[in-house]
């Protein structure tokens, strides 16, 4: 009886534990929303940022927020410091002094000046017709990033009218993704 309940629980929880991120480009996202519109979330990220690489691998990598991201948003990766060319709202974004034998450090994009972003790593919420939502500056444990996709999800933040009210939702939401 034992060894048919572990045998289930693995086939049952299979999917999730194989989960990762199905990321894409700015453009890519953009054009699948006009065919199913989601929510756009964007790990803002630079090559050098040691926090950037821990929300890679322990948040991004949780099969819970894998799942939850891949069921609900469309992923963007964005280098901070890149020099990827990009398209929005009729503006063209680029890396003019970037510097491709720098180590480390490197110019920032225009784009990243374009959407306010202070720090790395930053992950940026654009609504389904591409209007910026809230950045949330700095490491997110899988917990802590909860909080945001679900609320960013089903559209709670859009009932908030002074911080208090954020401060009232995040101190009576309880997590669910496991660690």
């Amino acid at each position: 009886m034992r060894k048919l309940f572990i045998l289930l629980f693995f086939i049952l929880t299979a999917p999730i534990y194989g989960q990762s991120i199905q990321w894409m480009s700015l453009a890519e996202a953009l054009e699948a929303q006009k065919k199913e519109p989601k929510k756009i979330i964007m790990d803002v990220f630079t090559k050098w940022c040691g926090p950037c690489k821990l929300l890679d691998k322990n948040t991004f990598g949780n099969p819970y927020v894998a799942d939850y991201v891949n069921t609900h948003y469309y992923a963007v990766k964005f280098d901070a410091e890149g020099q990827e060319q990009i398209q929005f709202y009729g503006n063209t974004f680029t890396n003019p002094n970037y510097n491709p034998e720098r180590k480390g450090r490197n110019a920032t994009h225009q784009f990243t000046q374009f959407l306010g972003v202070s720090g790395y790593p930053t992950i940026v919420f654009l609504s389904e017709m591409g209007d910026l939502i809230t950045p949330v500056v700095g490491y997110q444990t899988p917990q802590q990033l909860e909080l945001y996709l679900k609320m960013i999800k089903q559209g709670d933040y859009q009932t908030f009218s002074k911080p208090e009210d954020f401060e009232k939702y995040r101190k009576s939401f309880i997590p669910k993704f496991k660690g």
